[in-house]
């Protein structure tokens, strides 16, 4: 059949069409009060909550070219980062819109290109200056708060003692009552700039509940949003989620008995002078206020194991969740060793093996007859009928299960923890013996254990010796925070620990089911956020403070290039097409980052409408324009409350907002994969039509868009 390619840049712009339909549905997900969204499984008719953009293109039909690139494109930015997704989602459908009316314009595919690939890098170096060191943070994060007094150190201790015990809450509730405290504003230097961040910070272990006030800047009058921004409202009504998704204000964490509760309990009452990390954490965890609970305390619990080595990194290979469904949030707790589920059946055993130390084993791999390593060879052209005859007619797998048993009770094994699947006839024949046996078990897991108990990892049962086998286990029934053990119906959640075993389990619980995921994915993103900030070293300032240097920087060049004879401008961009070219590509980058905060700001209830967000920034770039020096001008913002307004969501509760940070790494490279995917698709965008229409195609008026094949 006839065939003819036509470039459909110039007119329809398909792929990038697409790219902004896929990309609209996760527009809800951007900033902290992010709208949920329910996706059912048509096959299974059940309902998940999800937040996040990895979750959503999971459950998208991504048929078209262009949907699997962003497919691609959002995993690789969640497999480096775990962080990112949203805001690279957004910015793949804003830019595409923008390219789109740049060609509407006539601008030629290879200026957009060229301009705006080196306007984000421009950008992206005009921005290093906001890098705020990790060390700046924690100083100034901590600086922000007086020396304690005798009332504050009772605060503090409540803090972290309710982590052990909460009943010690309620005494200090009764015996407490702490008056707002007036702190005089501490200035920070860095890089010359004089900046005074936070105006006001409440401790993130103090007061479970309302047993802090509010600490106040002194000096500090009001409670404004937006410095200098008329077109929104200094006061608004706030909005709340359902009663069925809020935990605010209900959380009370829990530790379990071990070395973590009594690691908890001896810590300094000043949070500042023991863990810098429980201030990053808050800042970066843009209103998670469940999971940045859970984490501070892995971080003051790990960073004051680390102390010797002198390292402060986070060790996400210590850190395990279970998700428990059935039990209310506030139940969420840090717990010592591995928490895990078991059937009921496996929970008869523990009550046996309670209160003893047991002899653990290891599996590298699945415990099953049909298993063998990765690069076993199978001999070719042949097929195994019967491994091993037996005369007497017994089943085909009774004699490997017989035989796998007798080994484990030949060395006298209790715990067998697999990296893999397991033999459910084995299963059952170990849990009559009383051998509990747990499959799916990560490898980190496994190497924890390993250390701590002398256990060496075996692919195969018949490859165990007495020197495999691991001495001093212990296993019980997990507890809740007032000491119930947990039947939870079909599955029961157990705890096993060994001295010295450096493993953290993030216990979330939650009553709706369909919320599971949900607050496992948030919990893990703010452990990456937090591992990628101490591994960059830096943070950039959030609340919209590093999109509006990028606005007012791309604002500047534009002025720059309708400058005739701009020498600063031509070697900014030595692009040979026209400025005027220049002006509109540079506009069309520009475009993203504005509707980003208009969304942002939308989503969050900073401004009523798009309109009214993008009205206030652009009222902020002219002041910056009018300053003089917009860096400084967005740093100001940003001790102020940044762009969007003061504080990150629920963390307004506790005063006038606590400062946002964000990744630099996750940030820019989100920024850049954003920008590649979507001039991929712009010169990749093409359409082959087929058919007997060869000579209608060739008379009609558009017949020079088409190239005949």
């Amino acid at each position: 059949l006839p065939m003819a390619f036509r470039d459909v840049n110039a007119r329809r712009h398909i792929g990038l069409q697409q790219l902004s339909s896929l990309a609209s549905t996760g527009r809800t997900f951007l900033g902290p009060m992010k709208s949920h969204k329910f996706i059912v499984d048509e096959s299974t008719k059940q309902s998940t909550l999800i937040c996040s953009a990895v979750r959503l293109i999971e459950s998208l039909d991504l048929s078209s070219a262009a949907g699997q690139l962003l497919n691609e494109t959002i995993q690789a930015q969640n497999k480096e980062f775990k962080t990112g997704m949203s805001t690279l989602l957004f910015l793949v459908g804003a830019w595409s819109n923008a390219v789109v009316e740049c060609l509407q314009q006539n601008v030629p595919v290879s200026a957009i290109v060229s301009v705006m690939s080196e306007g984000l890098n421009s950008c992206c170096e005009r921005v290093q200056c906001l890098q705020i060191s990790i060390h700046d943070v924690n100083k100034e994060l901590c600086s922000s708060r007086v020396k304690p007094n005798a009332i504050e150190s009772k605060i503090c201790q409540v803090g972290r003692d309710s982590l052990t015990n909460p009943q010690n809450l309620m005494y200090f509730q009764r015996e407490i009552s702490a008056p707002e405290e007036v702190i005089p504003r501490n200035s920070f230097s860095r890089q010359g700039d004089d900046c005074n961040f936070n105006k006001c910070l409440v401790s993130p272990l103090v007061g479970f509940g309302s047993v802090a006030s509010p600490v106040k800047a002194e000096g500090d009058q009001s409670s404004s949003v937006i410095s200098g921004s008329g077109a929104i409202a200094s006061i608004k009504q706030k909005l709340t989620h359902s009663r069925h998704f809020s935990t605010l204000g209900k959380s009370r964490f829990s530790s379990q008995q071990g070395n973590f509760q009594g690691y908890l309990s001896g810590l300094s009452a000043n949070p500042c002078e023991c863990c810098g990390l429980e201030h990053l954490a808050m800042a970066l965890s843009h209103g998670n206020q469940t999971s940045v609970k859970l984490l501070q305390s892995i971080a003051a619990y790990q960073q004051e194991r680390a102390e010797c080595s002198g390292s402060s990194q986070l060790n996400i290979a210590e850190i395990v969740t279970c998700c428990l469904l059935g039990l209310p949030e506030s139940y969420s707790c840090v717990s010592s060793g591995f928490v895990t589920l078991v059937s009921p059946e496996q929970a008869t055993i523990i009550k046996h093996l309670e209160e003893k130390p047991l002899r653990i084993l290891l599996m590298d791999g699945d415990l099953t007859e049909q298993y063998r390593h990765l690069g076993f060879n199978r001999p070719r052209n042949v097929r195994t009928i019967l491994k091993h005859p037996n005369p007497h007619g017994a089943r085909a797998g009774d004699v490997w299960l017989s035989r796998m048993l007798d080994i484990l009770i030949s060395f006298e094994v209790n715990l067998v923890l697999v990296k893999g699947n397991l033999c459910e006839n084995l299963l059952e024949r170990c849990i009559a013996n009383r051998i509990l046996v747990i499959g799916s078990v990560a490898r980190d897991v496994l190497c924890a254990f390993g250390e701590v108990t002398g256990a060496q990892p075996v692919t195969y049962l018949t490859q165990l010796n007495a020197s495999c086998v691991g001495n001093g286990a212990r296993v019980e029934l997990w507890k809740a925070s007032d000491g119930r053990a947990m039947d939870l119906g079909e599955l029961v959640p157990v705890q096993i620990s060994a001295r010295g075993v450096p493993l953290l389990t993030a216990v979330l619980t939650t009553a709706v089911p369909s919320k599971v995921q949900l607050i496992e994915d948030q919990f893990w993103t703010l452990v990456y956020r937090l591992h990628h900030a101490l591994k960059d070293g830096k943070v950039f300032p959030g609340g919209g403070t590093v999109e509006l240097l990028c606005l007012s920087h791309i604002q500047v060049l534009t002025e720059q290039l309708v400058r005739p004879g701009n020498e600063k401008a031509v070697k900014e961009f030595p692009s040979p097409c026209p400025a005027e070219y220049q002006s509109i590509a540079l506009q069309a980058l520009a475009s993203g980052w504005k509707w980003y905060l208009s969304v942002v700001m939308c989503n969050t209830a900073k401004a009523r409408s798009e309109l009214e967000a993008c009205a206030s920034v652009d009222h902020h770039l002219k002041k910056a324009a009018d300053c003089g020096s917009p860096s400084m001008y967005v740093l100001e913002e940003f001790r102020r409350g940044g762009v969007l307004g003061g504080g990150c969501g629920p963390f307004t509760d506790h005063g006038e907002g606590l400062k946002v940070c964000d990744n630099v790494a996750a940030k820019t490279e989100a920024w850049r994969r954003a920008l590649d995917l979507v001039l991929l698709v712009l010169q990749t965008d093409a359409e082959i039509i087929t058919g007997p229409r060869r000579n209608q195609l060739l008379n009609s008026h558009v017949s020079s868009e088409f190239m005949f094949l």
